[in-house]
């Protein structure tokens, strides 16, 4: 993993705002947003959704690449970086590659669910067609609360 770049972090903080309004929603607390590189504007937002939609898909990274392909009007956006929460699944980072995304920003790692720097490490398969940059530990120590405090409320 490259190391940080010195960077605004105000869009991981509206995606930690839209993952404690999952926590508020009973979801597990993940958030995304996505940000157009070349103007620095916010072009989606989203939390984590698979309870309230009954879809195991709608993950925040997954809701937010929906959102802002549609409002690109194209599928793929390479002048785009995705800020998340925490670090992305296996079906989150796939669609992270094949959307062309940029860089990815995440907070806190997730060593059981993980497939950025754990599990299977996606984007350093060689079938991985695109990686984007990755920087992890953004906000970590707030993103990790708000799960661990998610989850140890659900006990």
């Amino acid at each position: 993993m490259d190391s940080k770049p010195a960077r605004d972090t105000s869009p991981m903080t509206a995606a930690l705002d839209e993952a404690r309004a999952a926590a508020a929603r009973g979801e597990v607390p993940v958030g995304a947003v996505i940000v157009d590189a070349r103007s620095g504007a916010i072009l989606a937002r989203a939390g984590n959704r698979t309870e309230e939609k009954k879809d195991p898909s709608a993950h925040a990274e997954i809701l937010a690449l929906r959102a802002a392909a549609a409002a690109a009007g194209a599928p793929r956006l390479p002048d785009c970086d995705l800020y998340v929460t925490v670090e992305p699944c296996a079906m989150c980072a796939a669609a992270i590659s094949f959307a062309r995304i940029r860089r990815l920003y995440f907070g806190a790692a997730d060593p059981k669910m993980g497939a950025v720097e754990h599990g299977p490490r996606f984007f350093g398969q060689p079938t991985c067609h695109h990686a984007p940059e990755v920087y992890g530990g953004i906000a970590e120590r707030e993103a990790a609360a708000l799960m661990r405090d998610f989850f140890k409320a659900k006990r």
